[in-house]
């Protein structure tokens, strides 16, 4: 009796000093990110995070069910920033509120923003004249792209006519950038997500002002406004002009997709590029070869400030009197603002130039420039006044990427200055080996291929999550664009336009082509290797939002207690990544298409002409790299609609004119339609134009006998850029007759009234 009572005795006082132990680790884990967390504070780096959380605010603006008032919003704002100030002799209160003052901040940006764009959008097809200022003109090797500013809308009622629309036009056009024009146009709404989760090009075109999208019909007229265009108008239809001027000019002399290229790295114009040679280049890991980016941004002010520091220094009383940095400084800016005006100004380059004129600044103020502080204040600017290019893969990829240089930039400075202070000789031969990779790391190529590393591993999830793809080779295609960029592209862009009104430029794009097909060609072996693009499947709608928190974790803090958070989320991360729910029907907004899983477990693409880009973004979103006019095997079509056999047995059956109603719906478990499907539609599960004005796009799985439903839209979701339909804004709803269906389906391709 007394050994047990001896043994339980020695078991109990185990667990207790096991227990002490561990409370021993957890203080001591604490005190350890409370003394890094003292350092960080000594850093200045809370402040990084302060830009996330408005980043956090903008991310649940656009995750709002609703529009929200925007007297509340800067209320909530007003409040939080009081408290803030009245609290900061209090530290955790004072961050706190500090915290929800930014997310407030982020919130009531994009409440703003949605506020000064909106606009009217074209609720259905309709045709009618249009007449108006034209504001940009992208030529393509068949045909053109072009903005309207409207002026007037005949067929359209008064509210809906929109500020913008984007029309095509199959013949070279015989209008330019500034002209007022009148023609008959066939318009419908910007197209909505074709999957859940998805692009929306709708939302992307309330923020451009785009109303309405389209192409033109007949003959466009070129004729006198019946008022002056406003002066920014002018200016911008000017550069438009100079800009196609130039790169026709760029595609005439190298000509074919190189031709095309060069023309897309010296203006921005990309429409004159194949799609085979967009392929190419995005198989190989280069596509950003022929977008004016950071990367380009960057080369220009970097030449203009060195070019100018080493003019200005010639002379040696300028050199030893004047602060010749700053002048160059201010030079580069002066220079860098006509780049990004002559190249478009598109949304990427603007996020460029910010950053780009943030880090001149500095130099101007005497503040070390390349500092992740410069990069979150350019955040904030972009935060503040385009909130909802946070969402796009322009901004995520640029920010990602600069963010992880300059992270490596820190941590090289930082390592540099520990060897001048501990210069003693590593001890033991693992020492040495450490101590000979990270010399290696440090400079030379060893210091390019690293940073490239870093840069590539910080943008993976962004590739992955955006486009569903990610190239293994990318680590010889970011050289390769870097040196194309460099050596050809930037030098040619700003020595052929400054020659090209002599018409001495010729023998500039020749040497452009020189590196196009040097680059074309290892594109080419790039992306016919094994494995050289590789498809991902669509994330979990939550895998994002702790990827980009692994991702800011690791660049933003500088200690490694607080680095090592990023280990768990990302592991959080990329369960979310790998454990994205699948889809064995997705049809979009439209209701004139679908996609439907096979029993080989292979999706395939209904309808008679289904959207090629919906059709894209289903494939890719389940991981498959096919084109969409190979995955139309195992559906039968005809005139009146299609059907399929989905992987679980059930039929499924597309239903384009009403009079398939009667011979599908008796086999049919599902029924798809564009229509308004009739009352004794008796399968079970009924997808037609009423179902889909309230849920948008859907993607349904088929989990035994049940279905489980996705939507694109909530249930009371009425945003600007998706609004709730009408019926459901009346006081009571009135189920529609079958004879109010049938004229509701006729009318809906009928010019607007």
């Amino acid at each position: 009796m007394n050994d047990i009572s001896r043994t339980a005795e020695t078991e109990e006082g185990g667990r207790e000093l096991a227990s002490r132990l561990f409370s021993l680790r957890l203080r001591g884990l604490a005190a350890a990110f409370h003394a890094s967390l003292v350092q960080e504070r000594a850093l200045r780096r809370p402040f990084l995070w302060l830009v996330v959380a408005a980043g956090g605010g903008v991310v649940l603006y656009f995750s709002a069910e609703r529009e929200p008032s925007v007297a509340l919003c800067l209320g909530a704002l007003a409040a939080f920033a009081f408290l803030a100030a009245f609290t900061r002799n209090h530290a955790r209160a004072h961050a706190l509120f500090l915290t929800l003052a930014f997310i407030a901040g982020g919130f009531t940006s994009g409440a703003l923003r949605t506020a000064r764009v909106a606009g009217p959008i074209v609720p259905r097809i309709g045709i009618g004249e249009l007449t108006g200022f034209v504001e940009e003109v992208d030529l393509r090797r068949a045909g053109a792209r072009f903005i309207l500013r409207v002026a007037s809308a005949e067929g359209f009622p008064d509210d809906v006519v929109p500020v913008r629309v984007r029309l095509t036009t199959r013949g070279d056009p015989n209008f330019s950038a500034g002209d007022f024009i009148a023609f008959k146009a066939r318009l419908m709404p910007p197209a909505r997500a074709a999957l859940p989760g998805g692009y929306d090009f709708a939302r992307d075109a309330f923020f451009a002002r785009i109303g309405g999208v389209g192409n033109a019909l007949g003959r466009v007229e070129t004729m006198p406004p019946p008022e002056p265009a406003p002066l920014s108008l002018r200016f911008f239809a000017r550069v438009d002009r100079m800009r196609n001027a130039l790169a026709m000019r760029v595609y005439r002399i190298v000509e074919g997709d190189a031709g095309a290229i060069a023309a897309a790295m010296v203006t921005g114009k990309r429409d004159l590029l194949s799609e085979d040679a967009k392929n190419l280049i995005r198989r190989a890991g280069i596509f950003h070869i022929i977008t004016i980016s950071g990367v380009q941004m960057t080369l220009v002010a970097g030449i203009f400030f060195v070019g100018f520091r080493r003019l200005l220094a010639m002379s040696q009383t300028l050199a030893l009197n004047y602060p010749i940095k700053k002048w160059a400084a201010a030079l580069a800016i002066v220079g860098a603002i006509p780049y990004d005006v002559g190249t478009g100004s598109r949304v990427g380059t603007e996020r460029a130039l910010v950053m780009t004129l943030i880090m001149l600044a500095a130099v101007l103020f005497d503040r070390p420039s390349l500092s992740m502080r410069n990069l979150a204040l350019a955040a904030l600017v972009i935060i503040a006044f385009e909130p909802e290019a946070l969402l796009g893969a322009s901004f995520q990829l640029s920010f990602a990427a600069v963010a992880a240089l300059i992270a490596v930039y820190e941590w090289r400075g930082e390592y540099l200055s520990k060897r001048r202070v501990d210069d003693r000789a590593p001890q033991g031969r693992w020492g040495a080996l450490r101590e000979s990779v990270v010399e290696r790391l440090m400079h030379g190529p060893g210091a390019a291929i690293f940073a490239t590393l870093c840069a590539t591993s910080a943008t993976a999830s962004f590739m992955a999550n955006d486009f569903h793809e990610l190239s293994p080779y990318v680590l010889i295609g970011n050289p390769l664009t870097l040196a194309i960029i460099e050596f050809f592209a930037v030098p040619c862009a700003l020595v052929g336009a400054a020659l090209y009104p002599l018409g001495l430029d010729g023998f500039i794009w020749r040497y452009l082509k020189m590196g196009i097909d040097l680059v074309t060609y290892l594109a080419g072996l790039i992306a016919s290797a094994p494995g050289a693009s590789l498809s991902v499947k669509a994330f979990a709608p939550w895998a994002i939002i702790f990827l980009t928190l692994a991702v800011l974790s690791l660049v933003l803090w500088r200690t490694w207690a607080w680095r090592a958070l990023a280990i768990p989320l990302a592991f959080i991360g990329l369960m979310g990544a790998t454990g994205g729910a699948p889809f064995d029907l997705a049809v979009p907004a439209t209701g004139d298409s679908a996609a439907v899983r096979l029993s080989s477990g292979q999706l395939a693409v209904m309808g008679q002409r289904p959207g090629a880009f919906a059709a894209e973004q289903w494939l890719r979103a389940d991981g498959d790299a096919r084109l969409s006019s190979d995955a139309k095997s195992g559906v039968a079509c005809d005139d009146s609609g299609c059907v399929a056999k989905a992987i679980d047995g059930r039929f499924i059956a597309l239903i384009a004119e009403r009079g398939a109603f009667l011979e599908d719906r008796a086999r049919a478990a599902i029924v798809v339609t564009p229509l308004y499907a009739p009352a004794g539609c008796a399968a079970p599960i009924v997808i037609d134009r009423r179902k889909l004005t309230e849920t948008g796009a859907v993607a349904l799985r088929f989990k035994g006998d049940g279905v489980e439903w996705t939507a694109a839209r909530a249930i009371d979701e009425d945003r600007p850029w998706s609004p709730a339909p009408r019926e459901r804004r009346k006081p009571a709803f009135v189920p529609l007759s079958d004879k109010e269906r049938n004229e509701e389906d006729a009318r809906a391709m009928e010019p607007l009234e």
